[in-house]
């Protein structure tokens, strides 16, 4: 008696739940492998759009900063050394009174092969007025008001299309390419402008218009001791950006229309100082034209997931064997699992073309369709085969929802994993094995 349940054990061991469930763990812990294979590949195509998006930039221009304009004045202070007075050179550095932008930007969508990029041309009307220069207190020796010089500060001069026209004080002045002051610019354009004596005691009113081209983003550095920016597009998916907000801000299908209004009190540096004592970029605001079909991101957000529906899938596909009786082999759960892993892939390639809601439509109908009818030819049961369809196309919608959360994303999918672990819990009450498959020591 002793040697014949000592054979069946023998026999029966491989269909034991504990052998069931390590067998299970270890195929998924397998299955991680093609699924970072996977992410693998989302990265490279990742990195690949990134570079298109380099090379685009670089004939185009980039995110762009402007600044200014801003007054730039030689002055000297002679200092003795070695029983000479030696004449050393100073720049010092006026902002705006009031400074008032106005810009009109217009998208442009571009095409790299399969890869689209957002980029937008420009047009800037900048008006303001100087105060009166010579209420400004600063120890010099002399100061060189005939080789003054205006600087506007453009991040990436490749954007300016066509001319920079500059008015100032009602007089036209031609400007000149580069920086000639790198104190706190170093890319941009100059434009001397000659100030006589008698202009000292007059408020200096100044016009720049001009077309600028970039990508992604437009910045502006708030110089003025009141600096008013307007901008407007019809592009209708603006992120406004930078330490300030836009006052009521309005966006619509239409587009948007944004203004900020800031004052020098808003800012960590004076309105005129000698030499590179402060920094002009630590405060900014800007707007950047967000592409929402961030689909390789989502695609990779998505696969993080990809172990939890693997898991809660094969977890049912045992619970039917063991409730229902229908032995499933260890290959058919690798089958599903392949399935499952292969649901990421598909949607990384389809995004690409459709988009990523598109995708993710027909990428998860045609595995919950593979599945469910693999299902059936395993089991033979139309029920069990439709409980599967409806776990599959409850897991795949929950995963869609939780992509499109962002601050939310994180709790809704604790509760989400709540409710699965509580639905899986209560299953198992369901499980009972027989005694010929309960291993026992004689």
């Amino acid at each position: 008696m002793e040697l014949i349940t000592k054979q069946k054990n023998e026999e029966n061991w491989y269909q034991t739940l504990t052998f069931k469930v390590v067998m299970i763990g270890i195929l998924v812990l397998l299955l991680l492998i093609p699924l970072g294979m996977v992410k693998s590949v989302i990265r490279e195509r990742q990195a690949t759009e990134a570079e298109v998006e380099r090379e685009l930039f670089e004939k185009w221009g980039g995110e762009q900063v402007v600044t200014g304009p801003v007054l730039h004045v030689p002055t000297f202070y002679y200092v003795k050394e070695d029983d000479e007075l030696k004449k050393h050179k100073r720049w010092l550095h006026v902002m705006p009174e009031d400074l008032m932008i106005n810009g009109a930007v217009e998208p442009e969508v571009r095409y790299r092969g399969i890869y689209k990029k957002v980029l937008y041309n420009s047009d800037f009307v900048i008006s303001g007025e100087f105060k009166k220069l010579d209420e400004i207190e600063v120890v010099a020796d002399e100061i060189d008001w005939n080789n003054a010089y205006v600087t506007v500060g453009i991040s990436d001069n490749r954007g300016i299309k066509g001319e920079l026209l500059f008015d100032w004080n009602g007089n036209e002045a031609e400007p000149e390419a580069g920086m000639v002051i790198q104190d706190l610019n170093s890319s941009g354009v100059s434009i001397k402008v000659a100030i006589a004596e008698e202009q000292l005691s007059e408020k200096l009113p100044f016009e720049a218009t001009f077309r600028l081209s970039g990508a992604k983003g437009l910045w502006f550095n708030p110089v003025g001791k009141t600096t008013k920016v307007q901008i407007n597009s019809s592009w209708n998916n603006p992120s406004f950006v930078g330490d300030f907000s836009p006052i009521d801000p309005i966006v619509n299908e239409e587009g948007f229309e944004a203004n900020w209004t800031v004052t020098h009190l808003n800012r960590n540096f004076p309105q005129y100082w000698l030499g590179r004592g402060y920094q002009i970029d630590t405060h900014q605001l800007g707007v950047n034209l967000y592409d929402p079909v961030n689909h390789y991101q989502k695609s990779l957000r998505s696969a993080k997931y990809g172990i939890l529906i693997i898991s809660l899938t094969l977890l049912v596909f045992l619970f039917i064997e063991l409730v229902k009786k229908k032995e499933v082999q260890i290959i058919q759960y690798l089958l599903v699992g392949l399935a499952l892993v292969l649901f990421f892939s598909i949607l990384t390639a389809l995004s690409e073309h459709i988009g990523f809601t598109w995708a993710y439509l027909v990428a998860s109908l045609a595995i919950i369709a593979m599945v469910t009818s693999y299902s059936y030819g395993m089991i033979k049961d139309r029920q069990q085969a439709f409980w599967i369809f409806i776990m599959l196309s409850i897991l795949y919608a929950f995963l869609f929802v939780l992509l499109q959360l962002n601050d939310f994303a994180f709790l809704a999918g604790n509760i989400g994993l709540l409710l699965a672990l509580g639905a899986i819990m209560k299953a198992s009450l369901k499980i009972k094995t027989s005694q010929s498959k309960i291993k026992t020591s004689v």
